[in-house]
């Protein structure tokens, strides 16, 4: 069987704040948008163009609680996760489909107290057809989603020093 990839890495700002919610079951959902900029000049010599682009983004569990905690409208983050692709019926009977980028990485980027809270591998295990499963870190200093408190935002390890951002 052919190997396939389908991974997502975006750093921009959030255009809105985070919209916080719990499945019927109590998994935490969290879901914002980000904007992403580039700009170009054309190869004719032209002016220099620049356009946004915008990505709904998907948080699941705990990597949801830790957004919606930590996130406000404005903040530039890196997230890191996979593109998914839904198909809904809305209520007048029309077919719906929107893609999303399902996040199991969040780096806050900047913030109001100088500190850059990191938030990794809190992306949770229940399987909601969105929810990855949390992924292997490639740092041993990270904390892994079951030793992270869920509920003191401010106990979660510092690493800005340290954060490797692969490009």
């Amino acid at each position: 069987m052919a190997r396939s990839l389908n991974k997502v890495m975006l750093i921009g700002n959030l255009t809105r704040d985070p919209n916080m919610r719990f499945t019927p079951t109590g998994s935490a959902v969290c879901s914002f948008s980000i904007a992403t900029n580039r700009s170009w000049t054309p190869s004719d010599g032209g002016e220099k163009q620049e356009k946004a682009d915008y990505h709904n983004i998907v948080a699941w569990s705990k990597l949801a609680e830790v957004c919606g905690q930590l996130l406000h409208k404005g903040d530039k983050v890196y997230v890191e996760g996979r593109l998914q692709t839904r198909e809904w019926q809305n209520k007048e009977g029309q077919d719906q489909r929107t893609t999303e980028v399902v996040i199991d990485n969040m780096i806050l980027l900047n913030s109001r107290g100088g500190v850059s809270p990191s938030a990794d591998d809190f992306g949770g295990s229940d399987d909601h057809s969105a929810a990855p499963a949390a992924t292997k870190s490639t740092r041993k200093s990270k904390p892994k989603a079951e030793e992270a408190p869920s509920d003191d935002v401010s106990a979660v390890e510092d690493i800005s020093d340290e954060i490797d951002i692969p490009f």
